[in-house]
C-alpha cells in the first residue's frame, strides 16, 4: 500500500512539475533544454504550496464565494511567473546552447579527461620552450630581429615536439608569409613529418578492415618494408594479380583519434588567442585554425585523396604531366592503392649536379653546360605544367614540393600525394589571367582592378594608394636586369594585400602557397631560375589570342547571340513603356518588404513593442488599482480591486519576462 501511495504521489509530482515547466515555456514562447525548463517546473512546484498558503490566510473557513478559487488560480500564476523569471535569468547568464547538457557532458566526460591531459601536455611544452607568455597577450622582444629569430626557434621546437598535427600546422604555416615574418617561413620550413614505422602486426590489422580481403588474397605480392614512413601514412611497394605494380598507403593506426584531439585542443587555443591578443585576432587565428582543421580531416580520409587523384588526371591537358591512376575498388578512408611510377624522385635529382649521373660523373657525351640546360629546362617544364593546372584547368596539386615530384623514366613529370588540391572556378581563374596578363603589361590599373576581383572587396578602399603601391611592386620585382626575387615577391604581394584591409580567400591562398612551394623547388633545381619571367612567358603564349582581333570578335558574337532574345523583346516592351506614358497611364510598382528576412525582422519588433505597450499599460493599470481602499470586500483585507490589480501584475510581469527573453536570446 505504501509503494502504491508512493508511485501515485511520485506521478503526481512529476505531472505537476512537467506541466507547469510547458506553460511556463509556452508563456515565454521560446524553446528551453529540457533540464532547464524542469528545474523552472521543480521551482514553480515548490513555491506553489507556500504561495497558496500565505493567500488562504486572509481567507475565512466558512466562505462560500469564488474568493478561494481566485486566490488559487493567484497562487498557481505566482508560481508559474517564479518559473518564468528562473528561465529568463538562466536565459541571459547562461544563453541555451552555451553548455552542454547533462546527458552530454556525462557522456563527453572521459574525452574531456583525456582532452585536459593532452591540453596540459601542449601548454607544458610550450612553457619549457619560453612561449606560455604569448598565450597571455605578451609580446616580448619581437621587435628585434635576434628576438624574431629566437622566437621563431623555440615555435619550431615546440610544434616538432608536440606530434604530427602541430607539425602540420607549422607546414602550412612556413607557406604564409602573408600572415609571419621570413624569420619564422625559414624556420618553420625546416620541420619534416617524419615517424618511425609502426608495427607490421597494427598495419596489417588496418588492411583487413579496409581492403575486401586478406592481403595475400588481394595482393599477389607485398613487401612487408614500408618504402616511406610518414606521421600520418606509411606507403608500400606491391603488386596486384592482374601484374600491375602499385604503392599502397595505409594510415597509422589510432592516428584520428590523436588529430581530432589535437584539433580540438587547437580550436580552444585559437579562441583563447583571438580573445586575450590583439595579433590573434589580428591575423585571423579563429579562420586559420578552422581552414586547417578542415584540410587536416580531409586529409586524413584517403578517399577525398583518391578522389583529388582523379579530378587532376581529368582535367589536366599537360602531355608533360602524369598523374598516378588510383584503383577505386581497393581504396578506403584508411588505404590508398594507387599506380606505381618509376622514376627518380625530384629531390634525388636536386642532389646531383647532372641528370641521370652521379657526383662527377659524366659520359662524355653533353657539352659544357648541358646540365644546367637540362635542368632549367626541367624547372621551366614544372613551372609550366602547375600554371597550366592553376590558370587553364581549374584543378592544381597545392603541395609541389620535391618529395611529391618525380621525373619518369620517359621523361615526364609524375605528382604523387594528393591529399592538398585547390579547385578555382571559371570566373576566378578568369580574373587570375587577367592578373597576370595586366602584370605582364606592367598596368598598375589592370593589376587592381583585376585584383579587387580576386578577393572579397571591402566596403571602403583607397583604389588610388592601391594601385600605387602595385605600380612600386611592379617596378621593383618586374622591370628586369635584377636578381630573381624568389618568395620575396609573394611576401610583398602579400604585405600590399593585408595593408589594404584584404582578406585572401582561402583558393586564392591555396594558389600562392603552391607558387611559393613551387618557387622553392624551382630554385634548388635550377639555381638563377627567374619565376617571375617564365610566368611573364607563359602569359604570353597562352592568353595572348584573349587580345587579338578574330578572339574579341568571337567575344562579341558569343555575348551577341546571348543577348539575341532579349534584343527581340526590346522594342515592344519600349513601345510599351512610351504609350503608357503618352497616354498617362505609365505607372511604376514598388514592393516593400518584398524579402521575407525584412517582413521577418519588423514583424519580430512590432511584436515586442506591443508586447511592452501591454506590459507597461498593465503595470499601471495594476498600480492605480492598488491605490484605491474602497470597493466591495473579498475578504476581511482584500478588496476586489485589489485582487485584479495583483492578477494584473502577474500579467505585466510575465509580458515583460517575454519581451526581456526575446531580447536576450536575439542577442546571444
Amino acid at each position: 500500500m505504501d509503494l502504491l501511495v508512493t508511485t501515485i504521489v511520485a506521478v503526481t509530482t512529476t505531472v505537476m512539475i512537467a506541466g507547469f515547466a510547458v506553460v511556463a515555456r509556452r508563456l515565454l514562447n521560446l524553446r528551453f533544454g529540457t533540464f532547464r525548463a524542469f528545474l523552472g517546473g521543480a521551482l514553480a512546484f515548490l513555491l506553489a504550496g507556500p504561495i497558496a498558503q500565505a493567500l488562504a490566510g486572509s481567507v475565512s473557513r466558512d466562505d462560500s464565494s469564488l474568493a478561494p478559487l481566485w486566490f488559487l488560480i493567484l497562487a498557481v500564476a505566482c508560481a508559474l511567473l517564479a518559473a518564468m523569471v528562473f528561465l529568463a535569468v538562466a536565459e541571459a547568464l547562461v544563453p541555451t546552447g552555451s553548455l552542454p547538457g547533462p546527458i552530454e557532458l556525462v557522456r563527453s566526460l572521459r574525452g574531456r579527461i583525456s582532452r585536459s591531459r593532452r591540453y596540459f601536455t601542449i601548454v607544458r611544452i610550450l612553457a619549457r620552450h619560453g612561449l606560455a607568455p604569448y598565450l597571455r597577450g605578451r609580446r616580448p622582444d619581437v621587435d628585434a630581429l635576434y628576438g624574431r629569430v629566437r622566437l621563431a626557434q623555440s615555435l619550431r621546437r615546440a610544434l616538432d615536439e608536440a606530434g604530427v598535427t602541430f607539425v602540420k600546422l607549422g607546414q602550412i604555416l612556413s607557406t604564409r608569409p602573408d600572415l609571419l615574418s621570413a624569420e619564422f617561413i625559414d624556420e618553420l620550413a625546416l620541420l619534416q613529418d617524419r615517424a618511425a614505422p609502426a608495427p607490421w602486426e597494427e598495419i596489417e590489422r588496418v588492411l583487413a578492415a579496409e581492403l575486401p580481403g586478406t592481403v595475400d588474397e588481394v595482393f599477389a605480392e607485398f613487401d612487408r618494408q614500408p618504402l616511406a614512413s610518414a606521421s600520418i601514412a606509411q606507403v608500400y611497394a606491391a603488386r596486384l594479380h592482374s601484374g600491375v605494380r602499385v604503392v599502397v598507403k595505409v594510415q597509422r593506426p589510432g592516428i584520428t583519434e590523436v588529430v581530432e584531439r589535437d584539433l580540438d585542443i587547437m580550436a580552444r587555443l585559437a579562441r583563447s588567442l583571438d580573445l586575450r591578443t590583439r595579433w590573434g585576432r589580428a591575423i585571423g587565428v579563429r579562420d586559420l585554425a578552422a581552414g586547417f582543421a578542415e584540410a587536416l580531416r580531409e586529409e586524413l580520409d584517403f578517399r577525398v585523396e583518391a578522389t583529388n587523384m582523379a579530378a587532376v588526371a581529368a582535367s589536366s591537358r599537360d602531355p608533360a604531366l602524369h598523374v598516378p591512376a588510383p584503383h577505386v575498388p581497393l581504396c578506403g578512408r584508411r588505404v590508398l592503392v594507387m599506380e606505381r611510377l618509376e622514376g627518380t624522385p625530384l629531390a634525388a635529382t636536386i642532389s646531383l649536379p647532372g641528370q641521370g649521373h652521379g657526383p662527377g660523373e659524366s659520359d662524355g657525351s653533353e657539352g659544357p653546360g648541358q646540365e644546367t640546360r637540362d635542368q632549367a629546362a626541367l624547372a621551366r617544364t614544372l613551372l609550366d605544367a602547375l600554371l597550366r593546372q592553376i590558370m587553364l584547368d581549374g584543378v592544381f596539386h597545392a603541395d609541389p614540393h620535391p618529395g611529391n615530384i618525380m621525373l619518369l623514366a620517359d621523361g615526364r613529370l609524375g605528382l604523387l600525394d594528393f591529399g592538398s588540391v585547390g579547385r578555382l572556378d571559371g570566373s576566378l581563374r578568369a580574373s587570375l589571367q587577367r592578373l597576370l596578363l595586366a602584370m605582364d603589361r606592367g598596368d598598375p590599373l589592370g593589376v587592381s582592378d583585376a585584383l579587387l576581383e580576386v578577393v572579397p572587396r571591402p566596403d571602403e578602399i583607397d583604389e588610388q594608394r592601391l594601385e600605387r603601391d602595385l605600380g612600386r611592386f611592379m617596378a621593383r620585382h618586374m622591370s628586369g636586369g635584377g636578381q630573381p626575387a624568389g618568395v620575396q615577391i609573394f611576401t610583398d604581394l602579400f604585405r600590399i594585400v593585408s595593408g589594404h584591409g584584404l582578406s585572401v580567400p582561402p583558393e586564392v591562398a591555396a594558389v600562392f602557397r603552391t607558387l611559393s612551394t613551387v618557387e622553392g623547388t624551382l630554385t634548388r633545381l635550377a639555381p638563377g631560375f627567374d619565376l617571375v619571367t617564365e610566368a611573364r612567358a607563359f602569359a604570353t603564349r597562352h592568353f595572348a589570342e584573349q587580345r587579338d582581333a578574330a578572339a574579341v570578335r568571337r567575344i562579341v558574337a558569343d555575348e551577341v547571340v546571348a543577348l539575341l532574345p532579349m534584343l527581340r523583346r526590346l522594342p515592344r516592351r519600349v513601345e510599351r513603356i512610351v504609350g503608357a506614358a503618352e497616354h498617362g497611364r505609365l505607372s511604376v510598382n514598388v514592393r516593400l518588404f518584398a524579402d521575407e528576412r525584412d517582413r521577418r525582422h519588423v514583424t519580430g519588433m512590432l511584436h515586442q513593442v506591443l508586447l511592452t505597450v501591454l506590459a507597461a499599460t498593465t503595470g499601471i493599470m495594476a498600480v492605480l488599482l492598488l491605490g484605491i481602499d474602497t470597493g466591495p470586500k473579498v475578504t476581511a483585507q482584500v478588496t476586489l480591486y485589489q485582487l485584479f490589480a495583483y492578477n494584473l501584475l502577474v500579467v505585466a510581469s510575465i509580458l515583460a519576462l517575454r519581451v526581456l527573453v526575446m531580447i536576450f536570446r536575439r542577442e546571444n
